[in-house]
């Protein structure tokens, strides 16, 4: 059986792509078929960025499919090892993820979001946490809202279930762009070639220096990026030194990821 997600991959970019009529909702089998798509994402060394997005105008995604619930589906079944959506909490994650956000994400459509990189959101696209509604715990929002915009705005997100538009989003740094409808994917693809075309060593390390130093002082970020592998392989790469040749001699650098 379909779990209802198309793949288009270009280069070494993927897409993903949410295609569950009428509201791209996930239920058990599509949680778990994303969380198989970037595991693979993660491990080929051929992939470099993905794109996560949906079809249709109205919905990114609406989360947990409410209807496989009501048939007998539970908050606590295994969803994969990177938890709902295959982003909640990935395990040395170190690719760039973009999301196009083509409309409503909402409850666990949002949360997969937030397990993005970088947001390009349509201009009609809303977001909410409703699980308050139905006495959920949004937990992955939970722990990484307050992380992304101040306590208090995401505090009252979570308790409310208020809605946001695409507007105040972008005031608050909750998404990178907001773009005319159907543009989204367009922008996202660009932004992806864009990385593309950088350094393949540097966004693994940046990733990796991010996830690990976000909790601690600074003072002990920079004791920490020493010790980082991906950190690590920059300094001693090919291209720190085809980088610098480059500039130099005012041509565009030939990345080898070596």
């Amino acid at each position: 059986m379909s779990t209802g997600i198309k793949l288009t991959r270009d280069g070494s970019i993927l897409e993903v792509r949410l295609d569950r009529p009428k509201a791209n909702a996930i239920d058990l089998a599509a949680s778990r078929r994303l969380n198989e798509i970037f595991e693979e994402f993660r491990t080929d060394p051929q992939l470099r960025i993905a794109i996560v997005t949906g079809t249709g105008d109205k919905f990114f995604c609406a989360g947990w499919d409410l209807k496989a619930a009501a048939a007998g589906e539970e908050s606590d079944e295994d969803w994969g090892a990177a938890g709902f959506g295959g982003l909640n909490y990935p395990r040395n994650f170190n690719k760039p993820v973009i999301a196009a956000v083509n409309g409503i994400a909402c409850g666990g459509g949002f949360e997969l979001m937030l397990g993005t990189d970088l947001i390009v959101a349509e201009e009609h696209a809303t977001f909410a946490l409703p699980e308050i509604n139905v006495s959920v715990l949004a937990d992955a929002a939970t722990i990484k809202l307050r992380r992304r915009i101040p306590y208090h705005v995401a505090v009252e997100f979570l308790m409310t279930g208020r809605w946001m538009d695409a507007t105040e989003a972008k005031h608050w740094g909750l998404v990178n762009h907001v773009v005319p409808k159907r543009a989204a994917l367009t922008r996202a693809w660009e932004l992806a070639r864009q990385l593309e075309a950088g350094p393949p060593l540097l966004f693994p390390a940046i990733k990796q220096l991010l996830r690990h130093s976000e909790m601690v002082p600074e003072h002990e970020a920079f004791e920490l990026h020493d010790s980082l592998e991906a950190v690590q392989r920059v300094i001693r790469s090919d291209d720190l030194k085809e980088g610098t040749r480059a500039f130099a001699e005012k041509r565009k650098p030939q990345w080898t990821g070596r």
